[in-house]
């Protein structure tokens, strides 16, 4: 490795060993701040969070409201009651034709070309052993 090279790695694992340093410093001082905190802070904070739980139990105990009643719906449409065309329209008809299948054919070279894997025998019967 040319001295160059050297010194320029040198440079720049000291420069990431400096950053390193300096990040983990910055965390331990926020997190030592962050444990400071006064008694008079944690219980507002803490009183905060009872009333919130207070208003969830409340919530959670109220039952909800009733519901309305379903409207009631003709079991079987008579003639009377089914709905009207306009004159000339015709019922319209939803048919569903499946597309043709795709074949793909994949044409492996050097399969069954030549010799005798294609299981006939020399004399052109199928099998082992000739006695047809």
């Amino acid at each position: 490795m040319n001295r160059k090279h050297t010194l320029v790695v040198a440079l720049s694992l000291a420069a990431a060993a400096v950053a390193g340093v300096v990040a983990l410093s910055s965390t331990l001082r926020l997190g030592q701040s962050s444990q400071k905190a006064s008694a008079a802070t944690l219980a507002a904070r803490t009183a905060q969070l009872d009333r919130f739980e207070a208003a969830l139990r409340a919530e959670l105990a109220r039952k909800p409201r009733a519901l309305p009643p379903l409207p009631k719906l003709p079991t079987a449409p008579s003639a009377a009651t089914a709905p009207v065309a306009p004159a000339g329209a015709g019922v319209q008809r939803v048919v569903y034709e499946r597309p043709a299948p795709i074949v793909v054919t994949k044409h492996r070279s050097g399969e069954r070309e030549g010799g005798h894997d294609n299981g006939h025998d020399e004399d052109g019967g199928h099998g082992e052993g000739g006695d047809d």
